[in-house]
């Protein structure tokens, strides 16, 4: 097994993100081999801890970890704090000094991982002070990873792209969904690519159309102030479900590199076709908002804390896609994600041609949320005297076994950058083009005198517009 050398410096160490996803991750990867003598984790923040105090907060992070060693003092051992307002350059100086003196204990060979877990606003302040302070390295490599948002629109994604690469190359960026990350999503193109009965299940000539779909039953809860400015177009739409909907259309290419399954997820993202005008715009594409539960226990979005009362943002969406190119031209794809809905359902259906009007359709599920999990439906018949038709269900679900060891997603991908490993990491002009089809619906958006938003109640189905748009098309959701 390989052992990996590394210093990673977390950015935003006393978030919730780092309690709740990086330093359980890190701890996996440590119980399982891969960090073992020679790394270590440099947190920041603003917070005047030291050394010990971090040391606690990440022990208690790891009280729900998937598995137990005795040794967690050692991990935590590799542990370091330095306070660090990041916009003070003189900071950054014991920041290098901290990091040259743990190169040297640990032997790390330069390399390191910079993942700044704080407001896109301060990612170029960040970047540009490891370089101009001296603490990218020439030995080894330098690897930077970031959340998302990345950009609010294709402008200002841009804008932030040439911030960011004044200190880093595009193949030294990381952006980090965590999607892309599951485990189930890991296995959509090797089922694609290495099984002779994929290219059957995946021709669009025997295809009838496509459902994503990303429901949530929580709210906004206390993100509120965010959501105004995202909605679910930008939360959810530009970002995941444009990623699910690139590994299950893109083209596969000869060379199975990661260089060349980026460049098929760019070209397919560009092949998306953009609403025309207003009026076909809402014929395609429906934006809900929910408003109070009928039982009265849940608010209106409106209601949420830090969201205008008069507030016309998306808190559900429900879009007809198509892609400009002959062999998917005629095959739809129908995408949905909401906030607050009586079932979390996140999942991909390909639905198949019928064979006869009174045999149901058959179709491939790939399941991320609730049950991670595969499922392809087929028909037969009864074996009775009626010969009724019923459901032949071929399923996988990850054995209970298989979960206590199998890589969360933050794992995984915190795994896939410490090998250089960018296939899971969307490119930038994945995230341009992604935006540009979002952008598109805003600006037709912004052309209405009065926004046509479909209410519905928390803990529903959603609006019926959202049904609608697929049932006048002889279709329908499968809710299952």
């Amino acid at each position: 097994m390989k052992e990996y050398r590394l210093i990673m410096t977390i950015f935003g160490a006393s978030g919730d993100l780092a309690h709740r996803k990086l330093y359980p991750a890190l701890y996996q990867l440590y119980n399982k081999g891969f960090l073992a003598d020679h790394f270590a984790i440099i947190g920041t923040a603003r917070r005047a801890w030291d050394d010990e105090f971090f040391r606690q907060v990440v022990k208690e992070s790891l009280s729900q970890a998937k598995q137990a060693n005795e040794n967690i003092e050692d991990f935590l051992s590799h542990f370091y704090y330095q306070a660090n307002d990041v916009k003070e350059s003189r900071q950054y100086n014991q920041l290098k000094k901290l990091s040259l003196s743990l190169s040297e204990k640990y032997q790390t060979q330069g390399n390191q991982i910079f993942y700044i877990s704080l407001s896109p606003k301060l990612f170029p302040v960040i970047t540009i002070q490891l370089k101009n302070q001296g603490l990218l390295t020439d030995q080894g490599y330098n690897r930077l990873i970031i959340e998302k948002p990345f950009g609010y629109d294709e402008k200002t994604a841009e804008e932030l792209q040439t911030q960011l690469t004044q200190s880093f190359d595009e193949n030294q960026i990381y952006r980090i969904d965590h999607y892309l990350g599951k485990s189930i999503v890991n296995q959509i193109l090797p089922i694609r690519m290495n099984n002779f009965l994929s290219q059957f299940l995946w021709d669009p000539a025997n295809i009838d159309h496509i459902q994503i779909t990303l429901d949530e039953e929580i709210g906004v809860e206390d993100r509120g102030a965010y959501y105004e400015t995202s909605g679910v177009s930008r939360d959810m739409i530009q970002n995941h479900a444009l990623q699910l909907l690139t590994l299950i259309t893109m083209d596969l290419p000869a060379n199975r590199s990661n260089e060349a399954l980026r460049q098929k997820k760019i070209d397919r993202l560009k092949q998306l076709k953009h609403y025309a005008d207003l009026e076909v715009l809402k014929k395609h594409v429906v934006r809900g908002q929910y408003i109070q539960s009928e039982d009265q226990s849940h608010v209106a979005y409106r209601q949420e804390k830090d969201v205008a009362s008069d507030s016309t943002t998306e808190t559900y969406m429900a879009l007809k896609i198509a892609i400009e190119q002959d062999k998917w031209a005629n095959t739809p794809i129908y995408l949905r994600s909401g906030k607050h809905l009586n079932n979390k359902q996140t999942d991909i259906k390909i639905i198949y041609k019928k064979q006869a009007e009174n045999v149901p359709a058959n179709y491939l599920q790939i399941e991320l949320a609730p049950h991670a999990g595969i499922r392809l439906c087929l028909s037969q018949s009864d074996s009775t005297h009626r010969n009724e038709i019923k459901e032949l269900n071929l399923c996988y679900h990850l054995p209970r076994e298989l979960t206590k060891v199998i890589p969360g997603d933050y794992e995984k991908l915190l795994f896939d950058c410490m090998n250089g490993d960018l296939s899971n990491f969307a490119h930038y002009l994945e995230v341009k083009y992604a935006w540009q089809f979002i952008d598109s619906i805003h600006a037709l958006w912004q052309e209405e005198k009065d926004p046509d938003l479909a209410f519905y109640p928390a803990q529903s189905n959603g609006p019926e517009a959202g049904d609608y748009l697929i049932e006048k098309d002889n279709r329908s959701w499968f809710n299952e």
